[in-house]
């Protein structure tokens, strides 16, 4: 699954390099600007990223996960992101050096999934294109910001590589271990993003775009099943223990659903209001209540907003929520002084690219057909989408950018190869001198 055994020696040469050097880069700029990363105030805890230190050392010191509830049992997150963060802090102590730790690590990640992007992108477009795609990414600013923030981008995008590599495996051989490890992969994912509960259902429609036998889908699905359950029940246990229900994720989707249900942040027109006189105090009257009121107040925005203005409401649920997610570089804070504008040029230039390689892939029928490909699309796809109902933006997006840079990388070699082509059919094409004209 990892090794790269069609690579030649010079490439693999070149992508060690590329690997050092990224880890290299990543921790010096970890260690360089420490906190400049923090978004938020260890006093106030107004940003996620204090919340989860703040979480991580309750968890510690109480045997209690809380997040938004004082010292109170909470599950407004899943445990990932505090579950890591104590378990640094049992190892390096309670103040600023498990952070740096936490950050060292994520910078070993981001030199990891460099690998992983090669190893992926030669799977599905060989080595020219991977090496592309490895020093591509090599240049991107944005992944050494997800490096140094406390945030869970940077370990759900390294186990998103990790789950595209175990299904590849699972697709080629067909074995239950390989599908096994999927699931596992899955069921680590969501105690980071509960968003990749349902990545088995791209897995699912594989299997009946190459017709798999209905026996052995039923035995793939029940392995698929076993394991996430076996992978999930502690906190479906831990979560029945401390609330007496049965809370699969989190209890955290109203006030997201509801954000992504007001378009460009703004309160829905005064119709709406007019037909719900419960949300007398506008705008900020839909925020009340819990977060199952929130979410019913989100569907009755919608199917007002469908109902009455549906080009509208369509656009924002498509065109403007995609944008939201990929239109610009998950760059917060700067890194090694380069400004946002430069970083969101060469964001823009990979993502034109990315499309300009979805495009001819598309045109292709083998690569249509072919099952790698077909995951590599339906990734994209159901990591774009899942996010569609709520708030969208580039933090969202950022875990999937990875994959516009694999068909950016594609579009890339192909563009190499016309003109190299081209070259080479000119040098061999005669030349027409005096002589040859008489």
């Amino acid at each position: 699954m990892f090794k790269l055994m069609d690579v030649s020696k010079p490439v693999k040469f070149a992508l060690l390099a590329i690997v050092i050097l990224v880890f290299a880069a990543s921790a010096a700029s970890a260690l360089m600007y420490g906190d400049h990363y923090l978004l938020g105030s260890y006093e106030k805890l107004d940003n996620d990223d204090v919340k989860y230190v703040n979480s991580a050392k309750i968890l510690l010191n109480k045997h209690t996960l809380a997040y938004n509830s004082g010292e109170a049992s909470s599950a407004f997150i899943m445990p990932g992101m505090p579950l890591v963060l104590s378990g640094l802090m049992l190892l390096f102590g309670q103040d600023g050096d498990a952070v740096t730790a936490f950050r060292i690590v994520q910078s070993a990640l981001q030199a990891c999934s460099v690998y992983l992007i090669f190893a992926i992108a030669n799977r599905l477009f060989g080595s020219r294109a991977a090496l592309i795609a490895a020093a591509a990414s090599a240049l991107y600013l944005p992944d050494y910001f997800s490096a140094g923030v406390i945030l869970s981008e940077t370990i759900f995008r390294t186990i998103v590589m990790l789950l595209i590599l175990a299904s590849l495996a699972a697709l080629k051989s067909g074995r239950t271990k390989h599908y096994a490890m999927a699931a596992a992969l899955v069921g680590l994912a969501c105690y980071f993003k509960p968003q990749a509960a349902l990545f088995p259902g791209v897995l699912f429609l594989l299997w009946l775009a190459q017709r798999t036998d209905w026996r052995l889908i039923l035995k793939r699905t029940a392995v698929v099943a076993a394991v996430l359950i076996v992978m999930l029940s502690p906190w479906w246990v831990r979560n029945y223990m401390a609330f007496d229900a049965f809370i699969p994720f989190t209890k955290s989707a109203g006030s997201p659903l509801l954000l992504g249900a007001l378009i460009h942040d703004e309160a829905p027109p005064r119709p709406f209001f007019d037909a719900h006189p419960e949300y007398e105090g506008g705008k900020d009257s839909l925020f009340a209540g819990s977060d199952d009121d929130m979410a019913e107040t989100a569907k009755k925005i919608m199917s007002f907003g469908f109902r009455e203005q549906p080009l509208t409401y369509l656009k924002w649920y498509t065109v403007d929520k995609v944008a939201g997610l990929y239109a610009g570089p998950f760059y917060w804070k700067t890194v090694f002084g380069v400004s946002g504008t430069g970083v969101a040029i060469y964001h823009i230039i990979m993502m034109a690219l990315g499309a300009a390689g979805i495009a001819l892939m598309l045109m292709k029928p083998a690569m249509r057909r072919s099952a790698p490909h077909r995951l590599m699309l339906l990734v994209l796809a159901y990591f774009t989408v899942i996010y569609l109902p709520f708030i969208t933006f580039n933090r969202y997006g950022y875990p999937n950018v990875f994959l516009l840079f694999l068909t950016a990388a594609y579009a890339l070699d192909r563009m190499a190869s016309l003109v190299t082509s081209k070259g080479v059919s000119n040098a061999q094409r005669p030349s027409l001198s005096k002589e040859s004209l008489v």
